[in-house]
């Protein structure tokens, strides 16, 4: 007998039965894969429960349903994902662009003025995702975007061409802010790698095992990077211009002593009333 095809309930109730225990949200994530694949919207799905899969369509679906049992993100196997309101495009070369980065682009917005020519440089852009979304929110911006791999920056320089805003953006590959020494900027910002090695076995496997390490570790303590970019931050910064950094939980005692010499420290807690970005200014 000829195999009876799957319907899109149907689909959705076994994806969620494979997925339980590898995602916290299985039915969803099932969803939205098969969504993906048969490139429609979710009130169809709830409307059209009995429609049925093509061959190619439960193939493709089966496919992804694997990859996301082995724990690889979902982000990473659609290609994109949602920031600061754009969809950006993702890769494994780059950090998957998370909900509580949207509080640095918020931060920086709520300290510059939106009607200057300014200059801000975004340190460690990955996906480009705080570059991006700065210019597209600051129409008389100059961005610069740095990265220490070649991969992450061709992805940024894609999502700047998407949302079109390249035309005010360069990219350059750099060592923190090594690349643009002797420039000057009215702001720097930075998601740098802030997870402390020894937290590296209590981190979820996906995003252990698939995001990239070189933007999630920050060596034996966490504050690697902070420890470095701080002083060169001064340097690169403009007087009265403000340095903005992702942070991580607990590390606010710490980064108050790093900025200790500067003026205006002070931090942005997220919706849980958490810090999740320390800013501070440079004195005038």
């Amino acid at each position: 007998m000829p195999r009876k095809k799957l319907q899109l309930k149907q689909a959705v109730d076994q994806g969620a039965d494979k997925l339980s225990g590898i995602s916290t949200q299985p039915r969803r994530d099932a969803e939205l894969l098969l969504l993906n694949v048969i490139k429609r919207d979710r009130a169809f799905l709830l409307t059209h429960p009995g429609t049925q899969l093509t061959p190619e369509q439960a193939m493709q679906y089966a496919e992804w349903l694997q990859r996301r049992t082995a724990h690889e993100p979902i982000q990473y196997i659609l290609g994109e994902q949602e920031f600061f309101g754009l969809t950006f495009a993702v890769t494994p070369d780059v950090l998957i662009p998370r909900p509580e980065t949207e509080h640095l682009v918020e931060g920086l917005l709520a300290r510059v003025p939106h009607d200057q020519p300014l200059q801000i440089v975004d340190v460690g852009t990955g996906s480009g995702a705080i570059a991006v979304a700065l210019a597209h929110s600051l129409q008389l911006a100059q961005l610069t975007a740095l990265d220490i791999s070649d991969s992450a920056l061709a992805v940024a320089q894609r999502n700047a061409k998407t949302h079109q805003v390249a035309g005010r953006m360069r990219f350059l590959k750099s060592d923190l802010l090594d690349a643009v020494a002797g420039e000057h900027f009215d702001a720097v910002v930075s998601n740098p790698p802030y997870v402390a090695e020894a937290d590296r076995e209590s981190l979820e496997p996906q995003v252990r095992d698939y995001e990239p390490a070189v933007a999630l570790f920050g060596g034996a303590t966490g504050f690697d990077v902070y420890e470095r970019l701080i002083p060169q931050a001064r340097k690169s910064l403009k007087p009265g211009g403000w340095l903005l950094m992702e942070m991580g939980l607990g590390q606010k005692k710490s980064l108050v002593g790093l900025l200790s010499d500067w003026d205006e420290v002070s931090f942005v807690d997220d919706l849980q009333r958490i810090p999740r970005v320390a800013c501070a200014r440079r004195k005038a």
